[in-house]
């Protein structure tokens, strides 16, 4: 997402957070509404060019996204009035902006339940559970699946033991993908919940178990760093011989042995 339609979702979320504080636990109900406008914009090519043609009145705009929206909520058909007036870099960014505030929407369903993070360390453990099922990752990606066979096996992978809102963004990352890999969708949800309580997010990739004295080190250096606190997500990996795998957002740092053999190989090969 480029500059203008991230400034476009950074208003709409500022505009939209006080709102889901205040609907409290029915916030998930605002971000299911959200999501099923999502599945529409995805659905039809004219409607999306449509909401995000600058050339178009605002006006009209609303009112299209309105009629689409008959059955919604006020707060829901207010947050989206001011999203189809609001400049986007390209049309899909619309959507993408819808599906972020509709993750934001549930997320603040967990936390005014007291579940926010329970939600994040069910979608991290799903996420390691899933590390060396390359077939049941598969399935759970696999379009040509039909959607509620693919939900029947998020059901039996979660086995009626998550948190509500982790079971709705675990059926909602397999049935509507969107082009991404199941775990990467609880990833992106999970740094979403870590924000929302001021946190970022480092997935770490170990050879062994890091013990409570090295997390909170660790935990200490990178929130030195990155100023501000840091969430330690950490996964066990024989293959990655010794050292760390660190990645906070976009940031790698890799100090694995098997990396630096890598690296050798590079080096000797060019």
């Amino acid at each position: 997402m480029r500059a203008t339609s991230r400034v476009s979702l950074e208003e709409a979320t500022a505009r939209f957070d006080p709102v889901l504080r205040g609907a409290g636990v029915r916030a998930s109900e605002l971000g299911e509404q959200l999501f099923a406008l999502v599945d529409a914009l995805d659905g039809s090519g004219s409607l999306r060019r449509t909401l995000t043609d600058p050339s178009i009145d605002g006006d009209a705009k609303a009112g299209l996204s309105r009629a689409v929206l008959a059955r919604a909520t006020p707060e829901v058909i207010d947050l989206v009035d001011s999203l189809v007036r609001s400049r986007w870099s390209a049309e899909a960014d619309l959507a993408e902006a819808i599906e972020e505030l509709g993750f934001q929407a549930v997320l603040a369903s967990a936390e005014a339940d007291d579940e926010l993070v329970r939600v994040e360390d069910e979608l991290f453990r799903i996420t390691r559970a899933l590390i060396g099922q390359r077939e049941v990752r598969r399935a759970l990606f696999d379009t040509t699946v039909a959607a509620d066979r693919r939900i029947a096996l998020v059901d039996q992978i979660l086995a009626g033991r998550a948190a509500p809102v982790t079971a709705l963004i675990a059926r909602r990352a397999t049935a509507h993908p969107r082009g991404r890999r199941f775990a990467a969708t609880l990833g992106h949800a999970g740094d979403l919940a870590a924000a929302r309580r001021n946190r970022l997010v480092a997935s770490v990739t170990s050879a062994a178990e890091l013990s409570d004295a090295q997390r909170d080190r660790l935990a200490a250096i990178l929130g030195q760093a990155y100023g501000g606190q840091v969430q330690l997500n950490v996964t066990v990996d024989a293959g990655v011989i010794g050292g760390l795998r660190i990645q906070i957002g976009s940031d790698v740092v890799d100090s694995t042995v098997l990396s630096r053999l890598d690296d050798a190989r590079r080096r000797l090969a060019s």
